[in-house]
C-alpha cells in the first residue's frame, strides 16, 4: 500500500466523524413575522405584551374616568405610564411592556403621553447641556414641560401548577389609573392568561 494511499484512508474516518457532527449540531434560523404568534415554551413572550397591553388600554380608556375628566376640563388628560412591576419567576422585559402600554394610549389618541420619571430626568440633563451651546432660536427653555394627570401602575403575577410532566402557567396583569392630584384610583384592570404545556407526544 502506498503512503499517499494509507494517510488517505486514515483521514476517511475523521471526515465521516466531522460530517456526523455538522449533521447533528446544526440549527436551523428562519426569519418569521414579528407579529405572528409564537409560543414554544410557555412563558410570557412578546405576544402576551401587546395582546395584554392592547386589550387594557382599551378597556381603561373606555371606562367612566375619561368622560368623567372631559366633563370638568377642556383639556385631554396627560398619562404617565410609571411603575410595572414583574412579581413573577420569570424574566419578564417589563421596559417592553410599558412602552406597549404607552403605544396603545397614543394609538388611540384619547389621552396624552409624557415621559416618565426616569426619562424626564435625562431629558433635563439634555436640556442643561443646551444652555450655552445651541443657538437661541433652538435654545429649549426650563419650566415648559407638560404635567401629568394621571399615572398608570401595576405588576404582572405568575402561579405555575405542575404535575406529572405536565405545566400550567397563569399570568395575571393588574393596573391602575391614579389621579396624581388626588391619589384617587380611577380605573383598575386585570387581564388572565392561562397557558398549558403538555407532554410531547415524541417517545424518543
Amino acid at each position: 500500500m502506498s503512503k499517499h494511499l494509507s494517510r488517505g484512508l486514515r483521514v476517511l474516518p475523521a471526515l465521516a466523524i466531522l460530517l456526523v457532527v455538522a449533521s447533528c449540531g446544526g440549527r436551523k434560523v428562519t426569519r418569521i413575522d414579528a407579529d405572528k404568534t409564537t409560543d414554544l415554551s410557555g412563558r410570557w413572550n412578546d405576544t402576551d405584551s401587546r395582546l395584554v397591553s392592547e386589550e387594557m388600554i382599551e378597556d381603561c380608556l373606555n371606562h367612566a374616568w375619561l368622560s368623567r375628566h372631559n366633563r370638568r376640563s377642556s383639556e385631554v388628560p396627560v398619562v404617565t405610564v410609571g411603575v410595572i412591576r414583574n412579581k413573577t419567576m420569570e424574566h419578564i422585559a417589563v421596559d417592553t411592556f410599558i412602552t406597549d402600554i404607552e403605544r396603545a394610549f397614543i394609538a388611540d389618541g384619547g389621552v396624552r403621553v409624557v415621559a416618565d420619571a426616569g426619562e424626564r430626568a435625562d431629558i433635563r440633563a439634555e436640556r442643561q447641556a443646551m444652555q450655552g451651546n445651541v443657538t437661541a432660536e433652538t435654545l429649549k427653555e426650563f419650566g415648559r414641560e407638560m404635567g401629568a394627570d394621571y399615572v398608570m401602575t401595576g405588576a404582572i403575577n405568575q402561579i405555575t401548577d405542575e404535575e406529572g410532566g405536565e405545566v400550567v402557567n397563569f399570568f395575571q396583569t393588574d393596573l391602575e389609573l391614579i389621579d396624581i392630584e388626588s391619589n384617587e384610583k380611577v380605573w383598575i384592570g386585570s387581564k388572565k392568561i392561562k397557558k398549558h404545556i403538555g407532554k410531547s407526544g415524541y417517545s424518543g
